[in-house]
């Protein structure tokens, strides 16, 4: 199981680049509402202060800096140059892949506890969006889709659709930090997407 998360800049680069954990400590940094709320939006905006955090949260600021710090301990962000008195926050400039640690206990626990908080605010993000799609303009249609499907595979097929899957998004690395390579009219899009078996083979099966 692993969740992955690409900041912008040259694929490859970003793959040398990319920040591993599997540590319990340092997953269960992130697994907090505030914490997932936080990354997204310095990930939208590039940096921001605790205060600017607490304005886009509607949280205080003391709350957000205690947050802004917990994600810097464990890796996820860093502070950015100061401006000033102002002292902002950005996302560290690397990719990010939380990944089973089999020697860590714990790791996989704490991975299925985050992504099972993601894919709750996932689900309640989109259900939120739904009923704006009576306001959709007709050169956004058929840019929304909810799709379910049921299929039969072996395992090496269901690993060849998790790479697929994962590579999708690959095509609009660097648009976040490079507004220049961003098409006119471009929009903040989200990708979210599952792949499992509806459960696993027994030992029995297997053999």
């Amino acid at each position: 199981m692993s969740t992955e998360n690409h900041h912008p800049g040259d694929v490859a680069a970003a793959q040398e680049q990319t920040f591993r954990t599997g540590d319990p400590a340092r997953i269960r940094a992130l697994a907090h509402p505030v914490r997932l709320d936080l990354i997204t939006f310095l990930e939208e905006v590039g940096e921001a202060t605790a205060t600017q955090c607490a304005d886009r949260l509607g949280e205080t600021v003391a709350n957000c800096s205690f947050h802004l710090r917990t994600l810097a301990k464990a890796g996820f962000i860093e502070a950015a140059p100061a401006r000033g008195r102002e002292k902002p926050w950005r996302p560290t400039p690397r990719g990010r892949r939380i990944e089973v640690d089999p020697d860590e206990p714990g790791s996989q626990i704490a991975i299925a506890e985050l992504v099972s908080l993601a894919m709750l605010r996932e689900a309640e993000r989109v259900r939120g969006f739904l009923p704006r799609l009576g306001r959709r303009p007709e050169a956004w249609k058929d840019t929304v889709t909810v799709t379910m499907s049921m299929f039969w595979a072996t395992a090496d097929e269901m690993r060849e659709l998790v790479t697929a899957v994962n590579d999708l998004a690959d095509r609009f690395e660097g648009r976040d930090d490079d507004p220049s390579l961003r098409p006119e009219g471009a929009r903040i899009g989200r990708l979210f997407a599952t792949v499992n078996p509806d459960d696993f083979p027994t030992s029995d099966e297997v053999s």
